[in-house]
């Protein structure tokens, strides 16, 4: 994407909205039935311009507090509050009422924002949803199914595109990691013990990363590497192979048994998969853990996915190499969208080369921001 023309976008985004310097004012956090904590903040007097946008934040590790995820709100220089309530726009966000998987009780909750909002300050002229990595698949869904309530969205770094598909690429990694570095993890690959959940991070820096990456153990990384399907920068191969090795195994250990008591079952299955990269790939899909999904957790799972039937503007964003939600999904949803008719008419996506989760720009945020209210029309 053209640098210069993102900056031109941007700096038209100010112009057509003059930023003013005074920083958001927020309400004391408030407590939705649910159990969602949620913030609203408010333009200075006089310059509200009738119009809200509400912030869907990421992922949140299970069994973290429910809380509004600070770090998530500032990055790149721009805090969103500040941002958003300087062009004239109110601005809300919550915590969801739980942590871990919390994509169906993230929507309900951020709907429920909505007439919280209302309650307080007026019903909004308009209603813009903004959401990153897990706030991006609930701002695709939420778009989707409530045209009513959202004008438009902007879904960032979201698995949108197939969400078994999200939950296989977490499984193989811990699957064939168990064929290449048998016994490191302790325990069922996908029942680990409590005790090794809560020390995971302890765990991870003082036994698994330095056996993973002593150089006398280069090619069984480079074979995991090429059969889990890890991203990476070739120009700074090990450096980002250590963040991508260091997530996935994450989630596989800290988040996957959370993850499954929300599905109600099971919901990894490798059990017909043919895994290749390796080796000796005969040898590989032989001895690798194989194991099927729970019939009630693949029923469950269909409510999480997209179909890419829009009659609101959607602009999603998202890194080449992302190494938490894989750029695949971008193009799965671009294939519903085109089969829906809604490709670039009401879908545009934007793809940024780069490597990591989320790694955006505070311009190229600004610019995503910018399109979306572009297609709603939005004049201001």
């Amino acid at each position: 994407m053209n640098s210069r023309f993102i900056l031109a976008t941007a700096l038209f985004l100010f112009a057509i909205v003059p930023a003013r310097s005074e920083a958001a004012t927020c309400d004391p956090d408030g407590l939705q039935a649910s159990g969602s904590i949620y913030r609203i903040c408010m333009p200075p007097a006089g310059q509200y311009n009738g119009n809200l946008v509400i912030f869907a934040h990421g992922f949140q590790d299970a069994g973290t507090p429910v809380s509004i995820p600070e770090d998530q709100l500032c990055f790149g220089g721009l805090c969103l509050a500040d941002f958003i309530t300087q062009l004239g726009f109110a601005f809300a966000t919550n915590s969801y009422s739980k942590t871990g998987l919390a994509i169906l009780q993230g929507k309900d909750d951020i709907i429920d924002l909505v007439h919280v909002f209302a309650v307080q300050k007026g019903m909004p002229n308009k209603v813009y949803l903004v959401g990153a990595s897990e706030g991006g698949i609930i701002t695709a869904l939420a778009v989707e199914q409530r045209p009513e309530i959202f004008s438009a969205g902007l879904a960032a770094c979201g698995p949108i595109g197939d969400f078994p598909f999200q939950i296989n690429y977490f499984g193989d990694a811990r699957a064939t990691f168990q064929y290449f570095y048998p016994g490191l993890i302790p325990g069922d690959p996908f029942n680990p013990p409590p005790v090794l959940m809560q020390n995971w991070e302890n765990y991870y820096q003082s036994v698994v990363r330095p056996v993973v990456f002593n150089p006398a153990n280069r090619n069984v990384l480079d074979q995991w590497v090429r059969v889990a399907q890890l991203p990476f920068d070739p120009n700074d191969y090990l450096g980002t192979v250590e963040v991508s090795v260091h997530d996935v195994l994450r989630y596989g250990v800290v988040d996957l048994t959370e993850g499954a008591a929300t599905l109600g079952g099971f919901p990894f299955d490798n059990s017909a998969r043919w895994y290749t990269g390796s080796d000796n790939d005969l040898f590989l899909n032989f001895l690798v853990t194989r194991v099927a999904a729970s019939p009630v957790a693949v029923e469950k799972m269909k409510e999480y996915n997209t179909t890419g039937r829009l009659s609101r503007p959607l602009i999603t964003l998202h890194t080449t190499q992302d190494q938490q939600v894989p750029n695949l999904h971008e193009l799965f949803y671009a294939l519903k969208t085109i089969q829906s008719g809604s490709f670039i008419t009401r879908h545009f996506p934007l793809q940024i080369e780069r490597f990591e989760h989320c790694n955006f720009t505070a311009e190229e945020a600004v610019f995503a921001f910018a399109l979306m209210l572009f297609y709603d029309g939005q004049q201001m």
